[in-house]
C-alpha cells in the first residue's frame, strides 16, 4: 500500500485480526474499504487479491488457502502447513510493501490460489 490512509487501515485490520481472529465482526467491510484505497492507488493486483480474500472469507468462514510452498533440494514444491490466522496475517503483511518484487510474487501466488479455490 502506498498511501498513509491505506497503510493506517491495513494496520488496523492486522491489529483486529491478531486480537479477535480472522473472522472478527466487520472484516469484510474493512477489506472492502481497503480495496477502495487500492483502487485509488491504481494497483490492480492488490485490488484483485483483496476482493478474492473477502469473497473467500465470506464463502468459507476461514482462510485455509494453500499459497505458500517450500522447495526441496530436487526442486519439488510442497505446501506449508500454516494456521489460518497466520496465513491471513502473512498476506496482509505482504500487502504493506506490495511493490517489493518478492512480496509481489507471493501476492500473485495468493491470487492464483484464491481464484482456484473460489472458481
Amino acid at each position: 500500500m502506498k498511501t498513509a490512509i491505506a497503510n493506517k487501515k491495513l494496520e488496523a485490520i492486522i491489529a483486529k485480526a491478531e486480537k479477535e481472529g480472522i473472522l472478527y465482526a466487520g472484516i469484510v467491510d474493512d477489506l472492502k474499504e481497503l480495496r477502495e484505497q487500492a483502487l485509488k492507488e491504481q494497483d490492480p493486483l492488490v485490488v484483485k487479491v483483496l476482493r478474492l480474500t473477502y469473497e473467500f472469507l465470506q464463502d468459507r468462514d476461514g482462510f485455509d488457502v494453500q499459497a505458500q510452498f517450500e522447495e526441496d533440494e530436487e526442486g519439488q514444491e510442497y505446501p506449508l502447513e500454516i494456521e489460518e490466522k497466520e496465513n491471513f496475517l502473512y498476506l496482509l503483511n505482504l500487502l504493506k510493501n506490495a511493490d517489493h518484487k518478492i512480496n509481489r510474487e507471493e501476492i500473485k501466488d495468493y491470487r492464483t490460489a484464491l481464484k482456484e479455490e473460489l472458481y
